[in-house]
């Protein structure tokens, strides 16, 4: 099997360097036209300048690829619909949606401002909830679109200093999926990308030696699965240094304590036991806890 991209339509957000950058090229590679977006911003979002995209685009076309540069703000809901509405204008369809665009303002919780917490949250969660928003009467219509989060191993497991990050991150995972859900009749697939890798935005992160290993190019082989026809839908895939893993949120079976008044006493003895994860299901939706609760209070009672 050959993935490949021709005909097919690409909006790439934050494309203007790092992994963005590795994701607009690898997709024009194989075939894609594609919308270099990217602000232009420093690394806790301030600036702008359209440099960086032209520049993507440049290297795109010079390999023989079509591409167009977009300095839209993803925080920014009009401006990316106007950039949906040039796409559509120069090409008229649009298939693939990478929400890669981020920005950091890290610090312990007891340092940070409210304001970094809220502008973190706004270019990673609303940034992508605004470009889902603007794709997605189109991506309905023509009944095929493939959308890819980048969430980030911050927000799956925790990392220090990095709580609006990790909170931005996670919740792109509860948007992948609902929309993933929402949008199957329609043929449109969304999956999570976690990388790890040396950009911008982690240099800081790991030592020298780390960072040359974790070349931004080896993400790409999980973005283009997930961007790809084949794509599977509602995955979590993580990738760095050319290997790759699924990560799930899953639920345990649990334990029936009841209502009695003991019921407290009763789940902090059992908690092990709670999350004892052998027998643990990935569910198919939100409603497969309250049916599994229900499950076992019926059998309880007919006992």
């Amino acid at each position: 099997m050959t993935i490949d991209f021709k005909g097919r339509v690409a909006i790439v957000t934050g494309a203007g360097g790092g992994l963005g950058r590795e994701h607009a090229l690898a997709l024009a590679a194989r075939g894609a036209k594609v919308v270099v977006n990217d602000l232009g911003g420093a690394r806790d979002g301030s600036g702008g300048s359209s440099a960086a995209a032209l520049a993507v685009v440049e290297e795109i076309r010079a390999a023989g690829g079509e591409a167009i540069a977009n300095g839209a703000s993803v925080t920014d809901f009009e401006a990316v619909q106007s950039m949906v509405a040039d796409t559509m204008a120069q090409w008229g369809r649009i298939d693939i949606l990478v929400n890669n665009a981020g920005i950091l303002r890290d610090k312990s919780f007891a340092k940070m401002d409210i304001a970094d917490f809220k502008l973190v949250l706004d270019v990673h969660l609303m940034g992508a909830v605004h470009c889902c928003k603007a794709v997605w009467a189109i991506m309905t219509e023509q009944k095929y679109g493939r959308i890819v989060m980048t969430t980030s191993s911050s927000g799956l497991y925790g990392n220090f200093g990095q709580s609006n990050y990790g909170a931005a991150k996670m919740a792109l995972v509860g948007l992948m999926q609902t929309l993933a859900l929402e949008g199957a009749k329609y043929d449109i697939r969304v999956n999570s990308l976690a990388p790890t890798a040396a950009t911008r935005m982690t240099e800081s992160l790991f030592p020298a030696e780390f960072l040359a290993a974790l070349q931004p190019s080896d993400v790409v082989p999980a973005m283009l699965v997930l961007a790809s026809e084949q794509a599977p839908s509602r995955a979590i895939l993580c990738a760095g240094a050319g290997s790759f893993e699924a990560a799930n949120i899953t639920l345990t079976q649990g334990v029936w304590v009841g209502r009695g008044e003991d019921a407290p006493e009763q789940l902090a003895a059992r908690l092990a036991e709670v999350r004892q994860r052998d027998g643990e299901a990935v569910p198919e939706s939100g409603a497969a806890q309250g049916h599994l609760e229900l499950t076992k209070a019926m059998s309880q009672s007919k006992g």
